[in-house]
């Protein structure tokens, strides 16, 4: 019965969700996953520890950014009431309880895709079988306003300057609710999200340590565009 709810929700060949959660993908994304992925290339799919001879769902690095940021994901994070497999038995099981992670589109509405999830899951259940939701949480994403002109070319130019490379912007799956905050509050403001995770650099880990010189090019950047920012007020 489990398999039959899983899959009113996920595609198990293609790893599609249900439509409804699902959003246009803005015009300016495209074009930054794109450009992005140009220069990453196959690092895109190599920094995740994959089994040896284990492929990823596509191998075109842009369709990886944008499944991993754009596109609505399904995770099993937990299950309970199936025994370990050294105690299992061919023994049928009362109830199990299953938990189930969705990421959505930074501009999908959360309120509405647990509708949709609930609805799928429990309308009409196999076999009359009993079938609760129950939400934890959720929180929305978000998507920064269209880049302005001025902080398009502060940014190029002060990555060039301190880098030698043409600037790059890409999504990350993870929620950070402090910037929907800021984006709601602001809506109007131009948004520049980086930080010191480039090579060498471990954040947020046990023993996290930063590139010092990456981080002191990253510093002169940032001052360089808040500098552009300044005459483009004036």
């Amino acid at each position: 019965m489990l398999r039959q709810l899983l899959d009113r929700v996920s595609n198990a060949r293609t790893g599609e969700l249900l439509k409804d959660l699902y959003v246009e993908i803005p015009e300016e994304r495209l074009r930054q996953a794109a450009a992005t992925a140009e220069v990453l290339g196959d690092s895109v799919r190599a920094r995740m520890p994959f089994a040896e001879g284990v492929a990823p769902v596509s191998r075109a690095p842009v369709e990886l950014i944008l499944n991993a940021t754009w596109r609505p994901t399904l995770v099993v994070t937990g299950i309970d009431g199936l025994p370990a497999v050294r105690d299992a038995g061919n023994v049928l099981v009362p109830s199990i309880r299953v938990k189930l992670s969705f990421r959505l589109p930074p501009s999908a509405d959360p309120e509405k895709a647990h509708e949709v999830i609930r609805h799928a899951l429990t309308s009409d259940a196999p076999f009359n079988a009993r079938v609760e939701w129950v939400l934890d949480s959720h929180n929305a994403g978000w998507n920064a306003p269209a880049t302005a002109p001025w902080l398009v070319r502060a940014a190029q130019e002060a990555s060039r300057n301190f880098f030698d490379r043409d600037a790059m912007a890409m999504g990350t799956g993870g929620t950070i609710p402090f910037m929907a905050m800021l984006g709601a509050r602001f809506p109007a403001t131009q948004f520049m999200v980086t930080g010191v995770l480039g090579p060498q650099s471990n954040a947020h880990g046990p023993n996290e340590f930063l590139h010092i010189d990456y981080a002191k090019r990253l510093t002169g950047a940032v001052a360089q565009v808040l500098a552009a920012h300044l005459q483009a007020a004036a």
